[in-house]
């Protein structure tokens, strides 16, 4: 039997099969967009979107359904699948147990900023808008690392903060401003800001950043958003791979659904989010979200997943591809690695962690080891590879930083960090080229030719580094050493010095 393409019209074929939860909830003009999302990617339709659609089904939640938008010329192609779908879309969860699907219906509409920026700006505005959401990457905060302020400088922001550009708008602290000050002269609430990225602090960062652009343009409009805002922090989680053609086909043949996009995602998936919001909030708790009462709750959760998770993710990537292999489960094989990354977990970055009353690290250690060998996810270790220079920073430097401070343990996370430092090229161990793909990749491949197997040059780069490394013996020398080490004997040959 033939799939079904996936739209409104054949939900209730696919559902006549029984195998696969669709939604049965109204949609379109019967409910309210309460929440615009800027950055539609995979991991938003396996978090947010799932959540919000959970709601919807299970507890008749109207007022919170989704708009989203894309802001890149590359969302051009989000749009085109997501409008041949009315918006829906098919979540694939798999683990050695087996597979699920589930038809996802949240997002009611989307809205290409390319098409017409105006229209994104006038929904922000809209009284029904109480939401503005983020997904948008590390580099799309313009966020500079070292300074902790807004790169003011930049060509993108500098656009946006001509007046003459006001209604044109390019950044989404461009858009976030339009229409933030087009409510205040309506009257209206400011929307919160949520960002739901991988980022320690996502809520704090999105309020300088915003305040500061606003600063910029009208002191007014930037001391309304200060005193009325919201921007709550949040830490996110779960392991969402690129889509491949097999996942399409294999959700075809086993599901019967014709599915352009689907996302592919692991059963686990974790969100604990501070309580500030200035405009309402739909009951995220009774859906499985972590509401808790200040940042300082989140940053503890936050600070274990980023460090342990994130880290070792990182640590595994950039050292993994190097060696050869294509996918994380098949890192995780291997029983160097796999000894490598227990050790760094609990050796190197466990004691610089808080106790967390609840939570024991232990079994969130082993948690990780079990998902990161999840064989059925096909995570490529290229994904985890994208963009390090918003990632190390937050996910390894810290780590590295607090045991500099304390005269810890880190020779592990120093190897991790030369590993990308070694990637930055381009060769992987045996000679072979490939892309890397990083917003600052210019200025890394050139820094990164200009040292050679001496790190001074690219931490240099105060924008990703401080003084407090680049002046620190013991780290100079162990980094220098895991980078010749690896530049003369390949990754596996230098990975049994770092395994006790």
């Amino acid at each position: 039997m033939a799939p079904f393409k996936l739209n409104s019209k054949n939900l209730s074929q696919i559902s006549a099969e029984g195998e696969v939860k669709v939604p049965t909830y109204q949609r379109d003009g019967a409910v309210k967009e309460g929440i615009v999302h800027i950055g539609v990617g995979g991991f938003h339709r396996a978090h947010l979107a799932v959540y919000i659609d959970q709601l919807m089904q299970k507890h008749g939640i109207t007022d919170y359904a989704i708009c989203g938008v894309g802001l890149q010329p590359f969302d051009s192609a989000m749009r085109d699948v997501l409008r041949s779908q009315d918006h829906l879309y098919t979540v694939i969860e798999r683990s050695a147990k087996g597979s699920s699907a589930h038809v996802i219906g949240s997002i009611n509409s989307y809205l290409f900023a390319p098409d017409d920026r105006e229209a994104v700006i006038a929904k922000m505005a809209h009284p029904d808008t109480h939401i503005v959401s983020l997904t948008i990457t590390e580099s799309g905060y313009y966020y500079n690392e070292n300074t902790h302020e807004l790169q003011s400088e930049h060509p993108d922001i500098q656009f946006d903060l001509d007046p003459v550009n006001k209604k044109a708008p390019r950044t989404t602290f461009g858009f976030l401003y339009a229409a933030l000050e087009r409510r205040h002269q309506q009257g209206l609430k400011p929307f919160t800001v949520m960002s739901c990225d991988n980022m320690q602090k996502n809520g704090s960062i999105s309020r300088h950043i915003l305040e500061s652009f606003a600063r910029l343009r009208n002191p007014e409009v930037a001391k309304w958003i200060t005193e009325q805002g919201a921007f709550p922090n949040a830490m996110v989680d779960r392991i969402t791979p690129q889509t491949s053609a097999t996942d399409k086909t294999a959700l075809a043949d086993n599901f019967g659904i014709e599915d352009a996009w689907p996302v592919v995602t692991e059963p686990f998936m974790q969100w604990v989010i501070e309580d500030q919001f200035s405009d309402g909030r739909p009951p995220l708790d009774k859906v499985g979200v972590q509401v808790v009462k200040n940042v300082h709750d989140v940053e503890q959760f936050e600070k274990h997943k980023l460090r342990l998770l994130n880290g070792s993710h990182s640590a595994l990537g950039y050292a993994g591809h190097l060696a050869g292999f294509k996918y994380v489960h098949q890192v995780m094989e291997n029983p160097l690695f796999r000894r490598f990354m227990w050790q760094m977990m609990q050796e190197e970055v466990k004691p610089l962690l808080p106790e967390i009353p609840g939570v024991n690290i232990d079994e969130y250690c082993n948690t990780l080891i079990e998902r990161f060998s999840n064989p059925t996810i096909m995570d490529q270790l290229l994904r985890i590879c994208l963009n390090a220079s918003g990632k190390i920073p937050q996910f390894i430097m810290p780590s590295i930083a607090e045991a500099i401070w304390v005269t810890g343990p880190f020779r592990r996370l120093c190897f991790s960090t030369a590993a990308w430092f070694c990637y930055i090229n381009g060769v992987d161990d045996s000679g072979k080229t490939f892309e890397v793909e990083d917003p600052m990749r210019e200025e890394l491949q050139a820094k990164a030719r200009a040292g050679g197997t001496n790190p001074a040059e690219l931490l240099s780069i105060k924008s990703l580094f401080g003084d407090d490394l680049r002046s620190d013996k013991r780290f100079l020398q162990e980094i220098t050493t895991a980078m010749e080490d690896i530049t003369r004997d390949g990754v596996m040959k230098t990975l049994p010095n770092y395994i006790d």
